[in-house]
């Protein structure tokens, strides 16, 4: 009894301990570890171990389990759905579409082998600037592991995995405007080197389906890839590309029946093209030794898609300051962002660094002069409204007061100044503006300092003194625009200036124009001697295009771009917003540069156009998707959506099998081109010598 009194307190005081602690105190005394000798030969507890409490008992669940089960549950949603998707009938994505928007037409290539078009005449694709891809076959130690691997084009993997190498392996050579020693980029050859520019984003897919519908392949298209970057003839020089167009299409004839090809050009290969039709004309070495009836025998028409015949503003801007309107609108919201150092990139320094060494952006500088893209005080465009509403207006002041009092009502952009120094300056009369002639003036010392990472531009040559004396001078037409890129980039107008030239011919019999840099102006060669041959000038209207900007100084000349287009600067009535003058276009190429050519320059019998070719322009009234399931581009006039418009394919499709312009119904007009031209006065014929 005695013994069961001893242990019943014992049972009972462990009885109303919980049981997570009853078991830690019988862990303590079965361990050895957790004892300590007193001395007298006895074990005794150690207090803190005796006093020590369990933690309170915590949940199993983590951030870390949510987020995997998060995750988890992501995975799993889309793996049902993409097998659903593949599950399902194909016609169900198209049914789902047509419930909500209706019917969707028919894609232009089957409407037509509906009506029995069916695959005539050769086609020839000539892609434009940035469009096509080019690839590496020979690189730097840090370029390892990309041979034949897609630089430019697809999916950009590389410009993320390490960008300076990618920006070392896209720049030219600054002197020759060739490869740098030790690398070779080539452009890719084949149909897929420009149907598409990255995944999901079409260039010339949806144009090359359509075709396909009717019954054209591969041995009846032809990709005249070539390198973008080069100068038109360094393309001959370097990859004999302008020769291997020549064979392809005499090849092309030679096997379709002797029926003469239909060429494609889009953008800058509206120039190239140009360019290759006075190459092969000419006799070797510098062309093609063709003959002056080779296009006659061999082109039937030349549909021109997007073309930018007289240059484009916005190339200024890219040139000047490594930027056109998206980017300074970027800049302006992340100030500062696009000049420094991320993860040791100087991201516009180096863009203008590698695009500079690119002999091909020269090629689009705007040409004519003050005689095309207007002077001081004037411009074709002038009294051009951005709104249908003021458009309304401006024809009731009309009505209600006469024309001269409209006049004085509605402000007009002075977009003959392509660069203005300030707003102040863009507007007011040129007999007020005080300008500083920057031609002659001494540059300073360089403005490059140890911070700029060795990142190159011409402007640390310049220093403070040359970019002050730019400033200066205050406002730039088109003529100007040519000397100021001289005065800033020596360098790279050295070379351009070898290939490209930017003026009016006085005299086209001149010996001097059989030169190979006169080939891509229209306003320095003649077309060929081909009265068979049809030209169309294919582009979208209804965009704000860049024409015209307002820049300013940056307070950071010694390391940043020192010039800035100023985003501060808006004014609605004068098309003016974010710093940049709009007019009509496709929002990179004006209507004046696309349209005019074709409008007058060589309509009919001209010194252009000594041999009457027939010249037909069609523009496409863009309207935007409905929504977001209609295909992008079927109603687009935008520069490359406009690839997949039904009606300007429709039309190439027409073209493509055997009608011709009259039987396209003629000119399609939605623009002024036709009164914006009558504006320029332009020598168009020949001059007679008198005796």
């Amino acid at each position: 009894m005695s013994l069961l009194r001893r242990r019943k307190p014992i049972n009972e005081s462990s009885d109303s301990k919980p049981l997570l602690e009853k078991e830690e105190e019988e862990h303590h005394e079965e361990d050895p570890d957790e004892d300590e000798d007193d001395g007298s030969g006895k074990n005794k507890k150690t207090p803190s171990k005796i006093k020590k409490k369990p933690p309170p008992p915590q949940s199993k669940w983590s951030c870390l389990d949510t987020c995997c089960w998060f995750i988890g549950c992501i995975c799993i949603t889309w793996w049902l759905l993409l097998f659903l998707y593949n599950a399902m009938p194909a016609s169900f994505p198209q049914y789902v579409t047509e419930a909500i928007t209706g019917p969707l037409p028919d894609p232009p290539g089957v409407k037509l082998k509906k009506e029995g078009l069916e695959a005539k005449h050769p086609v020839v694709f000539v892609p434009g600037i940035v469009t096509g891809g080019l690839e590496l076959w020979e690189g730097r130690e840090c370029a390892e592991g990309l041979f034949r691997k897609r630089l430019w084009g697809g999916t950009f993997g590389e410009v993320y995995k390490r960008p300076l190498c990618w920006v070392e392996h896209m720049s030219l050579d600054n002197e020759t405007g060739l490869d740098p020693c030790g690398i070779r980029v080539r452009p890719v050859s084949g149909l897929v080197a420009a149907d598409y520019f990255a995944p999901g984003y079409f260039v010339w897919a949806v144009l090359i389906a359509n075709l396909a519908r009717i019954g054209y392949e591969e041995k009846t298209m032809y990709m005249a890839a070539y390198d973008w970057r080069l100068s038109f003839q360094n393309t001959e020089v370097r990859d004999q590309t302008l020769s291997r167009i020549k064979s392809n299409i005499e090849l092309m004839v030679a096997t379709n029946g002797g029926r003469k090809v239909v060429v494609i050009p889009h953008s800058m290969g509206v120039l190239y093209f140009l360019h290759f039709m006075k190459w092969v004309e000419a006799v070797a070495p510098m062309g093609g030794g063709g003959g002056p009836d080779w296009c006659s025998k061999h082109i039937k028409a030349v549909v021109n898609i997007g073309g930018p015949f007289l240059g484009v503003p916005k190339a200024i801007a890219g040139l000047f300051s490594a930027e056109a309107k998206d980017i300074a609108v970027a800049r302006a919201l992340a100030p500062g962002f696009l000049d420094n150092d991320i993860f040791q990139l100087q991201t516009l320094q180096h863009v203008m660094r590698m695009s500079r060494t690119w002999d091909s952006t020269m090629s689009m500088i705007p040409r004519g002069g003050d005689t095309i893209w207007g002077g001081l005080d004037w411009s074709p465009e002038e009294g051009y409204s951005c709104s249908k509403k003021r458009e309304e207006d401006d024809t009731q002041i009309t009505d209600q007061a006469g024309a001269e009092n409209a006049v004085c009502k509605v402000r007009s952009a002075n977009y003959g100044r392509i660069i203005s120094f300030g707003k102040d300056v863009a507007e007011e009369p040129s007999s007020d503006i005080e300008r500083i002639d920057f031609r002659g003036a001494i540059k300073g010392l360089s403005a490059a300092n140890t911070t700029c990472r060795d990142v190159w531009t011409e402007y640390h040559d310049m220093g403070f003194a040359g970019i002050k004396a730019v400033a200066e001078y205050k406002t730039y037409t088109a003529e100007s625009i040519v000397d100021l890129l001289h005065f800033i980039a020596p360098k790279m107008m050295a070379r351009g200036t070898a290939h490209f030239s930017y003026g009016i011919a006085d005299n086209l019999d001149d010996p001097k124009y059989k030169h190979y840099k006169y080939w891509s102006n229209p306003l320095e060669t003649t077309l060929p001697n081909a009265p068979d041959m049809e030209i169309f000038s294919l582009y979208g209207v209804g965009l704000p295009t860049e024409r015209a900007y307002v820049y300013k100084l940056s307070p950071h000349a010694e390391c940043s771009i020192p010039f800035k287009i100023d985003t501060s600067a808006d004014d609605e009535d004068t098309c003016l917003r974010d710093g940049v003058y709009s007019v009509d276009g496709d929002e990179t190429v004006p209507v004046l540069s696309a349209g005019f050519m074709c409008a007058k320059g060589w309509r009919g019998k001209t010194r252009f156009n000594p041999s009457g070719i027939r010249t037909y322009i069609r523009e496409y009234n863009h309207s935007p998707p409905a929504n977001l399931l209609e295909g992008r581009g079927t109603l687009s006039g935008a520069h490359v959506d406009i690839m997949g418009n039904f009606a300007l394919i429709e039309d190439v499709i027409r073209i493509v099998a055997g009608a011709s312009g009259e039987e396209l119904g003629g000119d399609q007009i939605h623009s002024n081109i036709f009164k914006w031209s009558e504006k320029i006065n332009l020598q168009l014929e020949k001059k007679t010598s008198s005796r």
